[in-house]
């Protein structure tokens, strides 16, 4: 069977075929790490966790590279040009690397909830100056990129004049020219479509480095093309993200990267689509931005409770990851369980004896079925990883697997072959591919309790400002593997790292 995967850029799916046979090359765009990361971050992670499973479950040797983003990104269609690190290094009087260190660690601790595979690569964007540098040198040799007042600037319109710009977001030049608006700080750019590759830094901006054209900071896009082609090459196979990088950030790599490398750099573009929650896109202007320890926590005025990652995680397989998934504490509680009955069938499959030399069942159109459903699960994972298809027939052979255990169906009515092969496709699916693992259902609440009690004796103590105390308890907290953080109004929150 062969993979098919949906193909962005040809907007068809399409049999995969890697570069070089039995390898495959895959980026990712990773956080940026300014903040702590939140429930929009967990669907792309996921997702491309499970292909990178999957690819390797194939067979395939998987260079899997998923940056850090650490200095720059400042949005295009911003105020002026901004970098975030700098900005909330300041608002939280930190370093901007002591910031970065933070919310670095919040992130792997938050993907190791959810049971992601470390990447083979994780690229920092400050760690990758020299090679932003070269590539920009590159591009304005080329003739497509000029050099303003210490900014640096790739010339759209020039590149598509002569290349299908426009062609993976589905944008049309023209149309962003009548669409996109003046801005504060824009001004020194030839045209308003043109995108920063460098940003001349001003005398407050914390993060600077030295360039040929004065002391600056890279733009956003020019940071994945950079650690892209070094670790990947001037073309690779896979290039993932969310669907809200299609424009401006993955169409600008493409553009940077076929200028300076003479090459499209990527053949299958995937992404997966937005999250939702109770009908309304995620963002700070509807208030229901949540962040991952809070869905953890329950700590939010939207959930009802706290959310195992692995609730999260079956959640999001629960849809096709193209599919738009609409979050709610109503839907999470049903997923929970679901998980819940899926999980107890699957251990119950685990603990039933399979005589592999009894090659004949009693009942042949359960048996007939059964295989049916098994043959399925691979099948759906070739057709563009479909996970909600997978867990249907999973949830399918679930009563089987429950009449059997409870003496409701014989043994006997299927083979011991279809049952070993039942339990091995349920492990490397549910485990393997998937990703899942068991909820931590012997927690009784205990530490939970432990720690209200800890952040009730701190509230008392900063409200007597007996900061020593209230130090102490943070930092010896901190020394144990838990963060605590002081939230707006007095608030506190804790998260074990």
């Amino acid at each position: 069977m062969s993979l098919k995967i949906y193909n962005s850029y040809t907007r068809q799916k399409e049999v995969f075929e890697s570069i070089t046979p039995g390898h495959v090359g895959m980026y990712v765009c990773g956080p940026t790490v300014s903040g702590e990361s939140h429930l929009g971050h967990a669907r792309p992670y996921i997702t491309f966790d499970v292909l990178y499973r999957y690819l390797t479950h194939k067979g395939y040797k998987v260079r899997y590279v998923r940056n850090i983003t650490d200095a720059g990104h400042f949005e295009e269609e911003g105020r002026a040009a901004e970098d975030k690190v700098s900005k909330k290094a300041l608002l939280e009087k930190l370093e901007p690397m002591e910031l970065v260190q933070k919310y670095t660690n919040l992130y792997h601790w938050a993907m190791k909830q959810f049971n992601c595979i470390d990447p083979t690569i994780e690229p920092t964007a400050t760690g990758h100056i020299v090679e932003q540098i070269n590539m920009i040198e590159k591009i304005i040799q080329a003739g497509y990129a000029y050099e303003i007042n210490g900014s640096v600037y790739f010339d759209v319109k020039k590149y598509a004049a002569n290349y299908d710009y426009g062609k993976l977001s589905g944008r049309i030049l023209d149309d962003l020219l009548e669409t996109t608006r003046e801005l504060d700080g824009q001004e020194e750019k030839k045209d308003r479509a043109d995108f920063a590759l460098w940003k001349n830094a001003a005398p407050e901006h914390i993060m600077r480095w030295n360039s040929p054209w004065g002391e600056g900071f890279p733009g956003w896009h020019i940071e994945c093309s950079a650690m892209a082609t070094k670790y990947l090459g001037a073309e690779f196979d896979i290039h993932g993200g969310g669907m809200d990088l299609q424009f401006p950030h993955h169409e600008s790599e493409i553009a940077q990267s076929t200028i300076c490398n003479h090459h499209n750099p990527v053949r299958y573009w995937m992404h997966n689509n937005m999250i939702t929650i109770n009908g309304k896109k995620m963002g700070k202007s509807y208030n229901n931005v949540i962040k991952l320890t809070e869905m953890f926590s329950g700590n939010h005025p939207l959930l009802t409770q706290a959310f195992h990652p692995m609730v999260i995680r079956f959640f999001i397989l629960q849809s096709h990851y193209r599919s738009t998934l609409d979050f709610g504490s109503t839907a999470l509680e049903a997923s929970e369980k679901a998980l819940k009955r899926l999980w107890e069938a699957y251990e119950a499959l685990q603990k039933m004896e399979a005589d592999s030399t009894r090659l004949t069942a009693t009942d042949i159109e359960l048996e007939a079925k059964v295989l049916q459903l098994l043959n399925e699960l691979e099948e759906f994972m070739d057709d563009d990883l479909s996970t909600a298809k997978v867990l249907a027939n999973m949830f399918e052979l679930a009563p089987t697997i429950n009449s059997i255990k409870d003496g409701i169906i014989n043994v006997t009515a299927i083979s011991g072959t279809t049952l070993q092969l039942m339990k091995d496709r349920f492990k490397v699916i549910l485990e393997d591919i998937l990703g899942l693992t068991s909820m931590n259902s012997q927690d009784d609440g205990s530490l939970e309790r432990v720690m209200q009690l800890l952040i009730d004796i701190r509230k008392e103590a900063k409200s007597k400002k007996d900061f020593a105390t209230s130090d102490k308890i943070r930092n010896q907290l901190a020394e144990m593997g838990i963060l605590l953080k002081d939230e707006k109004a007095g608030e506190m929150s804790w998260t074990k790292l």
